[in-house]
């Protein structure tokens, strides 16, 4: 048998044997509040953390306590638009339902759904009428209306030179009076991620 064949049979049996051994995808499972950067885009920990750090710092400030002086309740709070002005696509309503969860959790504001949410619970309600009994029958016009609607954007910019990057996220969230519209808190939060040639795609 020539050198040629011996080289080439070699080839597919170390061919084969990497198919069969190595070819499969390894999973494993992370703790779902572990903090994982592979990409370096916005992730589900930069939404959750964020999320929590708004929420606390604007129930922490003055107008809470001013608000809960003059109301004598704590106040009630509706999400609105949270827009994404970033580079990337990120999933908004992941971020949105992280604020909702540190908002109710806080015990410091009563919540109620969203403009979305509401359609679809008035559908419900309209249906209703006529089709159940009279013992469980829910009746229309007992909404409770938000005080205040929250609001933000998620703003981004690149710096790239050679094989590093750096991208810095800015979110800005609002808090506003819905009858005088009256801004009562702003905040924001900074992410600046470093990334160097091994991890930046090109």
């Amino acid at each position: 048998m020539s050198k040629i064949w011996i080289l080439a049979l070699c080839a597919s049996i170390a061919l084969l044997s990497a198919c069969s051994s190595g070819g499969g995808k390894k999973v494993t499972r992370l703790d779902a509040n572990e903090v994982t950067d592979l990409s370096g885009s916005w992730n589900d920990t930069d939404s959750r953390l964020v999320a929590e750090e708004m929420i606390n710092d604007c129930l922490g400030r003055p107008w809470y306590n001013d608000f809960a002086a003059q109301k004598g309740s704590v106040p009630t709070i509706v999400i609105g638009k949270v827009r994404n002005k970033s580079h990337e696509h990120i999933r908004v309503e992941t971020f949105i339902k992280d604020i909702e969860r540190a908002l109710i959790n806080s015990s410091k504001a009563e919540f109620v759904a969203n403009a979305n949410e509401r359609e679809d619970l008035r559908n419900e309600l309209a249906d209703q009428q006529g089709n159940v009994t009279d013992e469980t029958l829910k009746d229309a016009g007992m909404e409770i209306g938000a005080d205040l609607m929250l609001t933000g954007t998620i703003n981004s910019v690149i710096d790239q030179e050679g094989g590093e990057q750096v991208v810095f996220y800015q979110i800005d969230m609002e808090l506003t009076d819905i009858q005088s519209h009256r801004k009562v808190w702003i905040g924001d939060k900074k992410i600046k991620k470093y990334m160097s040639q091994s991890s930046v795609k090109f």
